[in-house]
């Protein structure tokens, strides 16, 4: 009786193999959607150590991660070396354009235009900044006669090998102009680009495709147009030569 008993006790055990099999699925689960999270995130190298790390963990059959990465492992390694190649090339641009700032400042120096001529390394390339004082009378377009020569001399320090791309942008103060000619400093700055440019380029060893010309007008000022100093730095011309390795945006 007391066997009888004991038998009735055991059929009345609830079976809980079913919660292995169950456990094994959520983790799986769980495993996916981290994964398609990780996916969404586009990060190739995530996505592998995150590939390796799972497959290292769930062993014993399959892993849940066991499927061509997004970027094998070759294509990796070429891009890593495609990131390093590129920043070599934008390492060695910078020093050429330091190199060609060099000898634009020993030009300026030589001719005493300090107080007239300027140039800076920006993000977007090598900035020559010249006075418009020292070019054109005012209202003028026209580059005067006598800075012709000068015009010519600068033209021959743009002459680079390999050759870069150079836009001229025009720049004024904010005393507003209405002539027959003009209706508005934004057209003046243009046009003084456009004829500085022509000029640039009567020197043979530059090649016309590679330049741009833009005005900016009263826009852009670079120092308080409330001053006469001010307005008399804002009246210029700028020459930017752009460095022919650009620099990657991030994804």
């Amino acid at each position: 009786m007391a066997r009888r008993k004991r038998k009735e006790k055991h059929e009345e055990h609830v079976d809980e193999s079913w919660l292995i099999p169950y456990a094994d699925l959520l983790t799986l689960l769980l495993a996916l959607f981290i994964v398609l999270f990780a996916m969404s995130s586009i990060d190739a190298n995530k996505f592998q150590m995150m590939a390796r790390a799972f497959n290292s963990t769930f062993v014993g059959g399959t892993g849940v991660l066991e499927y061509p990465s997004p970027t094998p492992d070759g294509e990796m390694e070429q891009l890593d070396m495609t990131k390093t190649e590129q920043k070599q090339e934008s390492e060695q641009e910078i020093e050429k354009l330091k190199e060609a700032e060099k000898k634009i400042r020993e030009y300026i120096d030589k001719k005493g235009l300090n107080d007239k001529l300027k140039t800076s390394l920006t993000d977007e390339g090598l900035l020559i900044t010249i006075n418009n004082d020292i070019l054109f009378e005012s209202g003028s377009i026209f580059v005067r006669n006598r800075d012709e020569d000068l015009a010519k001399e600068i033209s021959q320090l743009l002459v680079m090998e390999p050759p870069r791309s150079i836009i001229v942008s025009g720049h004024t103060d904010n005393i507003p102009i209405k002539n027959a000619q003009f209706e508005s400093n934004w057209e003046l700055s243009v046009m003084r680009a456009v004829e500085f440019m022509k000029l640039l380029l009567t020197n043979p060893s530059l090649s016309p495709e590679l330049f741009s010309a833009k005005g900016y007008g009263e826009f852009r000022p670079i120092s308080d147009n409330g001053t006469k100093l001010g307005r008399q730095k804002n009246r210029r011309v700028e020459i930017l030569i752009l460095p022919l390795v650009q620099k990657q945006q991030p994804v």
